[in-house]
């Protein structure tokens, strides 16, 4: 049992050495005029996308309103498809949602922050402001 033990820990390393990896850090606050339009329980979705093209996320985080101020980590290990990731594109959006719904994609009445179209270099922070209601 120790070789598999072994065997196992030595195939770690390599998938994090053989694609370039990105990760990014993303502080996200939310503005003092909307702190009581919020529920505590509400739903928050912090985000990466691609700049240009569909606008599924390549990386999400999913936690509460309560967590604010929050800091996360979004990396290309959180990829919903294949080659979709963070690493794969030279421009992202980063972004945060409070959904009414508890559903990651907006609805009118949603409370968002984006940023413009960043570059997303390996251990890079940003800073996103929810401050804007989706659909007005």
């Amino acid at each position: 049992e120790q070789v598999q033990g072994a065997s196992a820990a030595a195939e770690v390393p390599p998938p994090a050495a053989a694609g370039p990896g990105k990760r990014i850090r993303v502080k996200v606050t939310l503005a003092d005029s909307l702190g009581a339009k919020v529920a505590p329980d509400d739903t928050l979705f912090v985000f990466a996308r691609a700049a240009e093209g569909p606008p599924m996320p390549l990386a999400v985080v999913k936690k509460k309103v309560s967590d604010l101020p929050l800091e996360v980590e979004l990396d290309d290990a959180m990829a919903m498809m294949p080659g979709r990731n963070i690493s794969a594109f030279e421009r992202i959006v980063v972004g945060a949602r409070i959904s009414r719904t508890g559903r990651p994609t907006p609805s009118p009445g949603d409370f968002e922050g984006l940023t413009a179209a960043v570059s997303p270099e390996d251990g890079a922070s940003f800073e996103v402001k929810i401050d804007r209601v989706v659909g007005q």
